[in-house]
């Protein structure tokens, strides 16, 4: 396990059927959401997480690289909500709808799974992920083996507007 980002997109490539809608979805009245809610939902949409993971244990590993595509996040009642993620791993580009539980801690919101069980993979995922602002930070596992993730939110059409302008000469 060394690179659990991969591993991660094998996994919801590989659920990606269990979590597929029906072609007739149930008609259901949209969900209010509160103001933080909202704010939850406009910081998440259309964003990339770019960050680092650690694995504890491992003294002399130097924290690697990861990126998480985020199209949309929507309510679906209490602390339940779907993350709908953007996988690209080898030649698949697939959208995956990943649910998730979501709690407040103050204005700060924790996205939750645990154990979350993926067939023919064996253990389940379990997370902790808080966002504030520009950030994220929490921890995970896959089975055993555990660790840190951290890093910034980003969007395209932020990092588009706040990129300087080149000057032809």
């Amino acid at each position: 396990m060394k690179n659990p980002t991969l591993i991660i997109a094998a996994i919801l490539w590989l659920a990606s059927p269990l979590f597929a809608q029906d072609a007739e979805p149930e008609k259901r009245p949209p969900v209010e959401l509160s103001a933080a809610e909202q704010a939850f939902v406009d910081q998440l949409t259309d964003a990339t997480l770019v960050g680092r993971f650690s694995i504890q244990g491992r003294k002399n590993m130097t924290p690697q690289a990861e990126r998480y595509a985020i199209t949309s996040v929507k309510k679906t009642g209490g602390n339940n909500w779907i993350v709908q993620a953007r996988i690209t791993y080898g030649k698949y580009d697939l959208p995956v709808p990943v649910p998730v539980q979501v709690e407040w801690a103050g204005d700060t919101p924790v996205l939750q799974v645990t154990d979350l069980k993926i067939p023919l993979m064996g253990e389940g995922f379990t997370a902790r992920v808080m966002f504030y602002k520009d950030r994220y930070a929490g921890s995970w596992y896959h089975g055993k083996v555990g660790g840190h993730m951290w890093g910034e939110i980003e969007h395209e059409k932020a990092a588009k507007e706040a990129a300087p302008e080149t000057v032809d000469q």
